[in-house]
Order: structure tokens, then C-alpha cells, then sequence
């Protein structure tokens, strides 16, 4: 029996923790942790796109799911992103997550050549197959990964009872739609895109993986209790003012996760260093920007939570 429930609720994308030699920090790793499980979100969603897992090897990975996984002791759910541009890397993380007792793994396609659906299926599969006890999530995010999940390729991989449900990060809402449609309550879709969270959630998904919930989670903590409340009005006015924050951090200079661990050390007192090239580090002209979007933050809090 499928305990879906677990995969209900706010999920952060966890952000690639680095000392300052730019190398994974443990420690800064379990403090990222830490602030989640006292912010009170569902779980975490580590070493995918907010985690710099493409500029990021194998041996960073696994650094980082294990200080996840040594702090988090069951207080929260953890979905691990897998996948690398080769099966035998991704089967080897897959191994690697279920050894930890991960909750699920999750995987974007093959990058850069474009596959046909079997050999998709057959990546993902692959993954599947190297951690039989754990729970898999597809991963649709087309404008980065260049392919997207069809209809047809999501039924083949319907057949696979460790496919859960999908992280839709397609910038069409009707894509949520379409699959929520064809799974029925039987899958868990994961809203994607944090703009269009309420939207998302409206029409059909059942949760949310987003990139910018860890800068500030109790405004879409606030923000899923006002939808199931059916409170629309009030959460239609705490997404535009989220929308505002991330419209704000990007017109910086530097990567949106520079920016978002700046406003950390600012908000938060957290450090959990920089971004890894080729990702652009913040700029001095950058600063102004990510404090007006720290103090945003604030005001936002003050007035909807």
C-alpha cells in the first residue's frame, strides 16, 4: 500500500552548502537541515537543480545525502534527485540513496542528446531497478532538460509501481492538469514552478518542490494552509507578493542562488558559502538588490504570517 501522505506539503529544494574553499561542507550541510525541520516544512527535495547537482560529482552527491540524511533521523521526508548524463552514475547514486533509506529518488531525462521515449524509460527504469525498496519520482522540467514527459511516456512508466508521481517544473499549468488527469489519486504530482504555485495547486497538484521555499518557507508554509483553507483572495495576494521577492532576486548580476544565500546570512544568520562555477557569484552592485529582497522577505512575513 502506497503511503502517499508523506509526499503532501512543502518541499525545498535543499541548496548545495559549500566551505570556503568551495568545496561540500558537512556541516554546513546538517545546519541547512536543521533550519528546515525547525521551520516545520514536509521535507526536502536534495541534489537537484537549487543543489548544483549538475557542476557537482558523484562523491558531492553522496556527501551531501548522507549529512541530510544524519541530521534529518526521520524528521523529514527526503526525496534525492539521482540522475546524472550517464546510467551508470545515476544507478550508482540510486544504489547509494536506498542504502540511506531515502524515501524516494528522483531523476530529470538524459540532457544534451535527445533520446527516443524507450531509451528514457529505460534510464529511468535502470534507477528504479537499483533501489527496488525506494519510491521514484519523475522529474519534468523540459526547458532545462530539453525533452519533456509525454502522455505516452508517462504511462510506460506508470507500469513501474515505484513511480509515485511527477515534480512538473513545465512552465504550463495545464501540463499538472493533464498529468493529475491520467494518474488519478493513485500519484503524487509536485507543483514546480514557485510563481505559479496557487495555480498549480488549484488545478490539480497535491504539493510543491520549489527552488526558492528554503529562502523563505513560512510564506509558502502560509501560503498551502491558505489554499486549503479556501482562502483564495488572501493566497492570490501572498503569491504576488512571493512573485515580487523572486522577480527581485533576479535582476541581480549574480546566479539567483547567490542571491538567495546572501539574503540566508542576512535573514537567517545562516552561511552556507557561495555558488560553484560557472554559476556567477554575486557583484558589488549586486547587494543593494539582495537586501531590498531580504527586507521584502520581512515585510511579507509581518504581513501574512
Amino acid at each position: 500500500m502506497r503511503n502517499l501522505e508523506k509526499y503532501k506539503g512543502i518541499f525545498p529544494a535543499f541548496y548545495a552548502c559549500y566551505d570556503e574553499n568551495g568545496n561540500v561542507s558537512p556541516e554546513r550541510v546538517r545546519a541547512l537541515t536543521e533550519f528546515h525541520i525547525k521551520k516545520g516544512v514536509k521535507g526536502v527535495y536534495v541534489n537537484g537543480s537549487s543543489g548544483e547537482c549538475i557542476y557537482q560529482s558523484v562523491e558531492d552527491r553522496k556527501i551531501v545525502l548522507e549529512n541530510v540524511m544524519e541530521a534529518a533521523k526521520g524528521r523529514l521526508t527526503v526525496i534525492a534527485h539521482v540522475a546524472c548524463n550517464n546510467t551508470k552514475d545515476s544507478v550508482e547514486l540510486a544504489k547509494h540513496a536506498q542504502s540511506l533509506k531515502v524515501d524516494a529518488i528522483a531523476a530529470i531525462p538524459p540532457i544534451y542528446f535527445h533520446l527516443p521515449e524507450y531509451a528514457i524509460a529505460k534510464y529511468w527504469n535502470d534507477m528504479s531497478a537499483a533501489a527496488p525498496e525506494t519510491d521514484f519520482v519523475i522529474y519534468n522540467i523540459p526547458q532545462l532538460a530539453g525533452v519533456a514527459l509525454t502522455q505516452s511516456l508517462f504511462a510506460e512508466m506508470r507500469k513501474n509501481p515505484n513511480v509515485i508521481g511527477v515534480k512538473n517544473s513545465s512552465m504550463p499549468v495545464q501540463d499538472i492538469q493533464m498529468f493529475k488527469a491520467a494518474a488519478g489519486d493513485d500519484y503524487v504530482i509536485f507543483n514546480g514552478p514557485d510563481e505559479q504555485f496557487v495555480s498549480g495547486r488549484v488545478i490539480g497538484a497535491q504539493s510543491g518542490i520549489g527552488g526558492t521555499y528554503g529562502v523563505m518557507p513560512e510564506l509558502f508554509l502560509k501560503l498551502n494552509s491558505l489554499i486549503e483553507n479556501h482562502e483564495m483572495d488572501e493566497a492570490c495576494k501572498l503569491q504576488y507578493a512571493i512573485n515580487d521577492v523572486i522577480y527581485k532576486m533576479c535582476t541581480c548580476h549574480g546566479n539567483l542562488y547567490a542571491a538567495i544565500k546572501e539574503i540566508l546570512r542576512i535573514n537567517e544568520g545562516l552561511d552556507i558559502g557561495g555558488v560553484r562555477e560557472p554559476l556567477p557569484s554575486l557583484i558589488e552592485s549586486d547587494y543593494p538588490i539582495v537586501k531590498e529582497a531580504a527586507a521584502m522577505i520581512e515585510d511579507a512575513r509581518k504581513r501574512f504570517c
